[in-house]
């Protein structure tokens, strides 16, 4: 041991050379100057601490400058909202799983309100409530962000809705007709193409300038799945953005989806754009901000929904509009669907966005299950900007074609008792059975509106007069491409939103008599 002891240490020779000297000399210099440079810097910031967890909701204590709508940040990346400021305590709405929080964790805030990204970069992109893409086309490059909740614009910068929007189904061009900054309600039970009519819309704005925002909240993701898929497919998703709140994520998402979806919209609208927005569906909005508000302990009312419901649709509707030409110039067209139960067009729901919207486009599952398809019940739906955003040339037609159509609905009723029937009345059953046959249409197949028109007039004047129902479909194909082939000028007259004189519509009536002519005798 003590031979052990005696030996050298290398280490300490080394230190000890007087060739390290000069360099530890100067370490130690620069370490000192550095230390009595060094100001300390005093960071002071609110810290919270979670008081109880709900099901996407939390009560946190403390933070007593948080802000309405602030972004808070918990421990472990979950983020929150915060909506409810009482004296005490903030409750706060959870934007990620709320299985991460336990009661005691730290929560600050991030000094800024809940934002999404705006931009051309979210066209043809699926993302969440956030913004967070949901798809596979790697992370997104927002040029600005915007606040969830923003102001309507003011009444000053509003202008009329004149301008159409086309849906390319003839059941809604013609008797409905939908204006650029236009609120539209889409209304039915389950399973009537609520979605359907939503997403021919979309499909018909492919050779358009209107960029499209759809939002889905509270759908299966496989009928979404499905839904991206139908767009990718028709050449739609290049001018979509997709929006999706899922039935599977926290309800926090679900109820910030629709808010989030109208800032993307408007970024494009106050830059001069036309957007065309759809709410899939406000129902499970409206739930999820029920399930929201009974968790914060907020007062319930009719039907348990709290009483700022009807505020909660209308401030959320109101961005839609059309702003003037010194504001821009640009649109947002909203097409909010509700889902009834049982036809119940007074429940709580459907009541208030009636009352919000422009007009309402109901489904009949009665229609639906005959297969009129849309099933759009034209004697409860309405268009309260009717024909001021209608072009021109559907006037020819639309005016008697509602009222031949009604005409039929009534006297098909009265006529199931078996009275019997005048030769005048019978001719009126059998015009409306072909109009009613013209009217339906099939899935992803919107129409041109000159072939629309060419249609229409066909049918209120009679040229299916003489061809069987169940021919009306393939007279109906056959009247169209006679109309591009034969009088592309009249195509492109209506197409411009001129009126339909009377040469061009004795020359639509004269290729129609002669297509269906030829469907009758092929042999002619």
């Amino acid at each position: 041991m003590t031979e052990m002891n005696d030996r050298p240490d290398p280490f300490r020779e080394d230190l000890d050379a007087p060739a390290l000297s000069p360099l530890l000399d100067a370490t130690f210099d620069v370490v000192e100057t550095a230390v009595s440079e060094h100001t300390p810097r005093v960071m002071l910031r609110e810290v919270g601490t979670v008081t109880a967890v709900g099901e996407g909701i939390a009560h946190v204590r403390g933070l007593p400058s948080a802000q309405s709508e602030e972004l808070l940040q918990f421990e472990g990346g979950v983020r929150g909202m915060a909506f409810n400021l009482d004296p005490d305590a903030i409750g706060v709405i959870l934007l990620d799983e709320s299985e991460r929080l336990d009661a005691g964790d730290e929560v600050t805030r991030t000094g800024r309100v809940l934002d999404v990204p705006v931009g051309e970069a979210l066209l043809g992109r699926v993302v969440d409530s956030l913004g967070r893409p949901r798809d596979d086309e790697g992370p997104l490059h927002p040029t600005d962000r915007w606040a969830v909740e923003r102001p309507a614009p003011p009444i000053m910068h509003r202008a009329p809705v004149r301008t159409p929007l086309q849906t390319g189904l003839k059941a809604v061009d013609a008797l409905l007709p939908i204006g650029r900054g236009q609120r539209e309600l889409i209304l039915g039970d389950r399973q009537t193409g609520k979605t359907a009519v939503a997403v021919d819309t979309i499909l018909n704005q492919h050779d358009t300038d209107v960029l499209c925002v759809y939002c889905a909240v509270g759908q299966r993701n496989a009928a979404v799945a499905e839904l991206i898929g139908t767009l990718r497919e028709h050449g739609a998703l290049d001018y979509t953005t997709v929006v999706v709140a899922g039935g599977d994520d926290p309800p926090g998402l679900q109820f910030v989806a629709p808010f989030a979806a109208t800032s993307m919209a408007e970024h494009f609208m106050e830059h001069g754009r036309d957007v065309l927005i759809v709410y899939d569906d406000l129902t499970r909005h409206a739930q999820a901000y029920r399930e929201l508000s009974l968790l914060l302990r907020r007062p319930p009312g009719r039907e348990a929904y709290p009483g700022d419901i009807f505020y909660l649709h209308s401030r959320l509707l109101e961005r839609s509009t059309h702003l003037r030409d010194d504001h821009g110039g640009g649109s947002l067209t909203a097409l909010p669907i509700v889902e009834t139960e049982a036809q119940n067009l007074s429940a709580y729901i459907p009541t208030n966005l009636i009352s919000i919207t422009d007009g309402q486009i109901v489904l009949s599952p009665g229609l639906f299950q005959k297969g009129v398809l849309p099933a759009v019940d034209v004697g409860r739906s309405v268009s309260r900007v009717g024909g001021q955003a209608q072009p021109a040339a559907y006037q020819a037609v639309t005016g008697e074609l509602r009222l031949t159509y009604s005409q039929f609905q009534e006297l098909e009723a009265f006529a199931r008792f078996g009275t019997r029937l005048d030769e005048e009345t019978r001719q009126t059953l059998r015009r409306g059975r072909r109009i009613r046959e013209v009217l339906k249409q099939d899935q992803y197949a919107p129409m041109p509106v000159a072939e629309q028109i060419a249609v229409l007039l066909a049918a209120t004047e009679g040229v299916f007069d003489a061809v069987p129902p169940e021919q009306v479909g393939e007279a109906e194909r056959a009247v169209r491409a006679a109309v591009r082939e034969e009088l592309p000028a009249v195509s492109e007259q209506i197409r411009k939103g001129r009126e339909l004189d009377e040469e061009a519509r004795s020359r639509l009536l004269t290729v129609a008599r002669t297509a269906v002519e030829s469907i009758a005798d092929p042999d002619g």
